[in-house]
């Protein structure tokens, strides 16, 4: 999978947690204003203005995340708020000292929305705060007291829920790399040749019409290489086709040590690459292409203690000559096709050797 494929899949899943955590809001807000009313009737007004006091920075939550959309602020605002709610309803026992079970909603919501380990380590605080609530009932601010067979069985089942909790969420996102990593296996094959390891016709044909479009909104130039293997034929009938593959690789080898980090190299199909080479002029691809036939030609290809001869042809054209990506490619075939009539081992159109300071080209 490329970066900005990654990117966006991040983008998106983030975009999904948010919105979930604006609907969890907003299930809050309602059962916060109606277990409020509920006390208000019971006559508990002191427990239903803390209630009702608890959707203020909820709303307000929601709000800032409509205006900044900042989602680290809203994961950590959330988990603030949950977080002291809790702890009032465990200090001041809710009505009838219900409020602790509320707490069975912490857990889940909790790895959710933070990894394995802080999660882990936040439960553990909330666990030494229910501890301290529970054994000193005096503390200020603490209005309940509980029994001994509500604290174990509390304890209990919350020590049980925080653990399956932690186990499918652990599941759940072992279960998400792998799909990633697949994602990113298909994701690179479909776009890799195998043998070579470089980029594949598919892979090409997209760069080529994104540089395009940059050519057609900023101007910058680009120029394409298509290079032919000479004589490859002869090469996998006279060594073998283990030979050939072994040729391939080597020469895709020696382009991705010639090519600057900005340019691409596909293999094209069979013995045919196209070198993508953005920001380049016409000049300055004859210049590449002329010291990597240069470099091909001095090179020793080798299989099997075998020394295989190797050259290449190729073509040049700029963006500048053409008016389209199908022109482009044309034009770049038929200056291929020029090198190979003219004797082989040659760049088309011929590049002079005042201009670039490289000898004279001679045929194989």
């Amino acid at each position: 999978m490329t970066n900005t494929s990654q990117i966006q899949s991040s983008e998106h899943e983030e975009l999904q947690i948010s919105r979930l955590l604006n609907g969890l809001s907003a299930m809050a807000v309602l059962f916060l204003a109606g277990i409020g009313a509920k006390a208000w009737y019971a006559e508990h007004h002191l427990h239903a203005w803390v209630l009702w006091a608890f959707v203020v920075p909820i709303v307000a939550n929601i709000g800032w995340y409509a205006w900044r959309r900042d989602r680290t602020v809203q994961k950590r605002g959330l988990l603030v708020i949950v977080g002291l709610l809790f702890t009032y309803l465990i200090a001041s026992g809710g009505e009838g000292n219900t409020g602790p079970l509320w707490f069975y909603v912490f857990p889940p919501l909790l790895f959710y929305l933070t990894s394995l380990k802080g999660g882990t380590a936040i439960l553990l605080f909330c666990y030494l705060l229910a501890v301290l609530v529970f054994q000193f009932p005096d503390m200020p601010g603490v209005s309940a007291e509980y029994s001994t067979d509500f604290k174990i069985r509390f304890f209990a089942t919350l020590t049980f829920e925080s653990i399956f909790c932690f186990v499918l969420e652990a599941g759940r996102l072992r279960a998400r790399n792998k799909l990633v990593a697949l994602a990113q296996a298909h994701e690179h094959a479909a776009r890799t040749d195998e043998l070579t390891g470089l980029a594949n016709r598919r892979d090409m044909q997209g760069r080529l019409n994104t540089e395009f479009s940059r050519f057609e909104r900023s101007g910058h130039h680009f120029s394409v290489v298509l290079i032919d293997l000479d004589l490859f034929k002869r090469i996998n009938d006279d060594f073998g086709h283990d030979a050939g593959d072994e040729v391939l690789r080597q020469f895709a080898d020696l382009v991705r040590q010639m090519v600057r980090q900005s340019d691409v190299a596909a293999r094209w199909g069979g013995e045919e690459f196209l070198l993508l080479l953005p920001d380049t002029t016409l000049l300055q691809a004859l210049t590449l292409a002329e010291r990597l036939r240069a470099e091909v030609a001095a090179t020793r290809f080798h299989h099997r203690e075998q020394t295989l001869p190797v050259t290449i042809s190729a073509g040049v054209c700029s963006i500048s000559k053409s008016g389209s990506i199908n022109e482009l490619l044309k034009q770049a075939d038929v200056q291929l096709y020029n090198a190979k009539e003219s004797g082989r081992n040659r760049i088309s159109p011929r590049v002079r050797s005042q201009d670039t300071g490289s000898s004279p080209q001679t045929p194989a």
